[in-house]
Parts: structure tokens; sequence; C-alpha cells
């Protein structure tokens, strides 16, 4: 090289290459240069014996090539596959291990090793690089890496210090046409299309076998050496494919294992869970004087977003609500817990039912996620004169059946809970007669639907509520719930159902 050979310099966004009038000049990808030129990733600068790659920054990770596809694998390339390998192997003939590494002291040895250590139930990232360690010892390789299939992508589980440039054929044919690959001469097989990266990285020989179980290869299993006095074998190659095999079942079994454990604690959490619901509901109707009272509910799932309730009240009055969270199951479930805590405590000090609607939407709305919201109703029932005042707030508008067969509906006052704050609320009023009856019940009732399609609506639910009104209350509510799964053919609710009656005697 000349003194001053040449120089890179940072123009703008760019680096720029000049040639420095030296002797034997500068080349950029074997042109030589005469003019300053920007470079560009992936571009190879020498000078004399200096060679310098124009890369990405990272120099630690895993990184997939372009490879020329019209390529033939050079002769020194060993391709075998697992299905050929396993069937070449007769009851007392061992699968083509002749040969194992220096520190290991014959094949068998080494699939015993193997076998113990993955018998241990490990968990996943400790058993990734166990079995990168023992891929490399048994092989003699310099550093390796191991990468499993995750949605679609191949990502690093373990791997040596350093940058690994892997072909997308070597890639390809391990993952697609599950082949196991060795290639004695990487700076020269044409598989590689004499790859810079490969040049730069001195990888004198590689090996890539698949991470393969009976029906499927969930990942691949890379090591490379640098050295050229322990050449990888053919046998190296066969070790390696079974060791991988033995590995990928390994791991599959380890993944399902602890699949099952985190589906065991689910259904724990949700077992825990509903039960602490079904302590948060009424386990029995309240006796009120002059009433009689029943309520009912029926998760979809083993927690549910509908709610109801009964709250004594200090002035002799009672309180019945009944709630719908937009949404099932879990998240439904929490925001129910909440709404019952506010509902309780503001119930004692409620003087009209529609300041406590309104009261009760100010405290759910800061806890209430953009996505949920929820229909409400209350109303206040004085026993001794039957007084009934409501609230309504976007909820299925209650039945009240009347003595003489006239249904009623208390319709919606106001807005759904939880979407803004600072609404106002109107009550409603009526009095229940004697023999008059109030049923209140969440949509999982009124949209239930038949295998045709059709709802059990709301002039079903009124004739329903008409034939059974004779039935004590939990006997009525019992056989409103039998109609409407006889109504959908007993197929899975596809909503929480709650029905909650008032009768007066």
């Amino acid at each position: 090289m000349s003194r001053q050979h040449f120089s890179i310099d940072g123009e703008g966004d760019n680096w720029v290459i000049r040639d420095l009038n030296s002797r034997n000049g500068s080349f950029v990808n074997g042109v030589k240069l005469s003019a300053p030129r920007p470079l560009a990733i992936g571009d190879m600068i020498r000078a004399s014996k200096l060679q310098i790659l124009y890369t990405e920054p990272a120099r630690t990770g895993v990184v997939f090539e372009t490879a020329n596809s019209a390529a033939d694998p050079a002769r020194a390339t060993v391709v075998i596959n697992l299905r050929d390998l396993i069937s070449a192997a007769g009851p007392s003939q061992k699968p083509g291990l002749a040969a194992a590494a220096p520190q290991w002291n014959s094949p068998v040895q080494a699939l015993l090793r193997a076998g113990r250590e993955l018998v241990a139930g490990r968990p996943l990232p400790e058993l990734f690089r166990v079995i990168l360690d023992m891929a490399i010892e048994a092989s003699g390789a310099e550093r390796g890496v191991l990468m499993t299939l995750e949605n679609g992508e191949l990502l690093e589980q373990a791997k040596s210090e350093g940058e690994f440039r892997i072909s997308s054929m070597v890639r390809d044919r391990v993952m697609n046409d599950r082949e196991s690959l060795l290639i004695h001469d990487a700076m020269g097989d044409a598989m590689l299309g004499g790859r810079q990266s490969i040049v730069l990285q001195n990888v004198h020989a590689l090996m890539a076998v698949p991470l393969q179980t009976e029906d499927r290869v969930i990942g691949l299993i890379y090591v490379d050496s640098r050295s050229s006095l322990r050449p990888f074998l053919p046998d190296d190659l066969n070790l390696l494919t079974v060791m991988a095999n033995v590995a990928a079942i390994r791991i599959e079994r380890q993944r399902l294992a602890q699949i099952e454990k985190a589906e065991e604690r689910h259904r724990f959490e949700q077992e825990q869970a509903a039960k602490i619901q079904r302590l948060s509901l009424p386990d029995k109707a309240p006796e009120v004087f002059g009433f009689v009272l029943g309520g009912k509910n029926v998760p979809c799932f083993s927690v549910g977003g509908d709610y109801y309730d009964y709250y004594h009240m200090p002035d002799g009055r009672w309180m019945i609500v009944i709630g719908d969270v937009a949404g099932k199951g879990m998240p439904a479930a929490l925001l129910v817990m909440s709404l019952q805590a506010y509902a309780s405590a503001l119930a004692l000090t409620a003087s009209d039912a529609g300041q406590f609607v309104a009261q009760l939407n100010d405290a759910i709305h800061p806890r209430c996620p953009g996505d949920r919201f929820i229909t409400f109703f209350s109303c206040i029932l004085d026993p001794a004169t039957g007084d009934l005042t409501y609230c309504n707030a976007g909820h299925n508008p209650p039945l009240l059946l009347r003595a003489a067969g006239e249904i009623e509906n208390l319709p919606p006052g106001g807005l759904v809970l939880g979407i803004f704050p600072g609404v106002n609320y109107t009550s409603g009023a009526t009095r229940m007669e004697r023999g008059d009856q109030l049923l209140l019940y969440t949509d999982g009732i009124s949209e239930a639907e038949s295998p045709d399609g059709e709802e059990f609506d709301l002039p079903i639910l009124e004739e329903a509520f008409r034939q059974i009104r004779h039935l004590p209350p939990n006997e009525m509510l019992d056989e409103l719930l039998r109609r409407v799964d006889d109504w959908t053919k007993g197929a899975p609710a596809s909503d929480d159902r709650t029905v909650v009656t008032i009768g007066r005697t």
C-alpha cells in the first residue's frame, strides 16, 4: 500500500471513498476507483491485501444473505435428511455414526449424554443453551446458533458471540426441504455465491441441520469453523442431525408442558374468580313484607359481566339494581367488581334513583376503559306503599306485568354508564299494586338466538312472562331460563343471562 492510499469521508448522509493517487490503486467491488464514489451497504473495498466490507452497524446477530438461487451445490457439499438416515439404520446398525469429535469418546456416548441432558425438566431458555453447547461440542465446531420458528419468523434462541451471516439458500433448504447440509469449503462453495462476508468472517466449513420432529421443522442449528485442522466429516453431520431430532422433540414436549401448566394456572385462576364473583352476587333474595323477590345469574363463561343486587336503605326502602358490562369473561367481571363496590357504597346515602345513577356514573367513568360501557337499571321500592321510583341508564326496559295482564315498559332515562362524566339522569315513578310483577333482565335473554337466527325478542319474552307468572319467583326464573335454553336448542350461551323478579302479594 502507498503511504496515503485512500480516504473515506462523511458527506451528508453518505460515506465517500477517494483514491489518493496510490501506486497500485483502490478497488470497490473489483472496480478500480477513478473518481470519488459514495459507498453502499455490502460494498467491498480492496487496497493491496487489505479488505474492508461496508456493512450494517450491528455485528452481533443473525443475518440471512440472499444467495444465487441458480447455483448448484458444490461437490464439496454433503446433503442428507433425517428420513433416509433413520431408514438406513437396521436393528443392529447405527445410523452412519462412525466417528465423533475428539472430545467425545464415541457417537453412542454423545447420544447417551444428549439423552441425559435433555431429559431434565429445564426451562426453554436454558434448554436452548444446553442443546447448542452439545451441538458445538459434538461436532467439533468453534461456534454456532440455534434458531426456532416463531409465528413464521426464525428467531435466535441461543448463540455464540459475534455475528452470523447465513445464506438464505442454506436456510431454505434446511427449513423447507428438511435437509442437513455440510459445506467443506464455505469460501468457494457455489451455494454461497462467494459471499464476501464468508471471506471476512474466515469461515472454513459449516453445517446446518433442521430441528425436526416427525411431522414438522421447528427451527435449525447452524455451526461453523474457521480452522481446517479438524474438518467436519459426514459422520459429524449424521450425528448432529440425530441430536437435532432428539432436541426438537424435547423442545416440543417442554413447550407443551409449559402450555399445559399455563392452562392449568389459568383454569385455577378462572375457578377462583368465578367463586369470588358468585360470592359477590346475592345467595338468596331478601324477605320484603308484602313482596316476593328472586334473582338468577348464568354467566356464559366461568365469570361474566352481568350484575344484580338488593340494598336495604336506612329509611326502610329497598333498592334493586341490575347491570350489564359490555363484553364477557374476565375483563367484564373485573369491571363488575368495581361497579358493585361503588353501587353498594352509594346506595346507603341515595335519596333518588336518578341521583344515585348519576353519582355511580361519575364514580365509574375514570375506571371504565374506552371500549367498555355499562347498561344499568336501578329502582327504589317502598314496601309500605308499593311506590317504585326508577332510573334506566340504557338498559333493556324492564317489564311491569299488571294483575289484569297488560304489560308496561320502564324505558331508558339516560345514557349508559362509563362513557361521559357529569351526565344528568331522570327518574321515573310508578306504583306496584297487588298481583303486579316486575321482570328485570339482561340482553343475554332477549337476544338469545335460535339455530335459525331468530331472537327470543320482546314479544316472545312478554308472552313467556304471562304464562309463568303464577309460579314462585325462583321457579318462575328457572322456567324462563329453561325456555330460553330450549329456544337456542341447548347451544352454548353467547352472552351472560340474568333475570330478577319483584312481585307484590
